[in-house]
Order: structure tokens, then sequence, then C-alpha cells
């Protein structure tokens, strides 16, 4: 049962990837002159890294992060 509900959260995070890529590329193809900001965040280890191709979107980025990661070892580290 364990293993089945594992591949179904697999199958649906790459699933929703995939619709993001889409809606990505259509919205991006309707008009020419739309500007498309992107920025991508994380961790590697305890440093945190981002980059993007507008400064407030890499900061956003970074605060997004830094928020999960203090959720992480806030859920990891609660004794029950």
């Amino acid at each position: 049962m364990e293993e089945q509900l594992v591949i179904i959260g697999f199958l649906v995070v790459f699933i929703g990837i995939i619709i993001i890529f889409i809606g990505s590329f259509l919205s991006a193809s309707k008009s020419k002159e739309s500007k498309f900001e992107w920025g991508i965040g994380g961790f590697i280890g305890p440093i945190p890294f981002g980059f993007g191709n507008n400064p407030k979107m890499v900061y956003l980025i970074m605060i997004v992060s830094l928020i999960l990661f203090i959720l992480f070892f806030f859920f990891a580290y609660r004794t029950f």
C-alpha cells in the first residue's frame, strides 16, 4: 500500500510539472510582446542559491526558499 502511495505521489508531481511547462509555453506564445520573468532557487546543503532574469524575482525566490527551509526544520525536528 505504501509503495503505491509513493508511486501516485511521484506521478502527481510529474504531471503537475508537465502542466506548468505547457501553460508557460502557451502563455508565452500568445503574445510576442509579453514579458516573461522567471526565477529558480533552492538549497545545496545549508547554502541557499537563486537565479533568474529579474532581481526582484530572485529576492522573492530566496525568501520563499528560506521560509520553506525553516518549515522543513520545524517539522523535521518536532517531537510528537
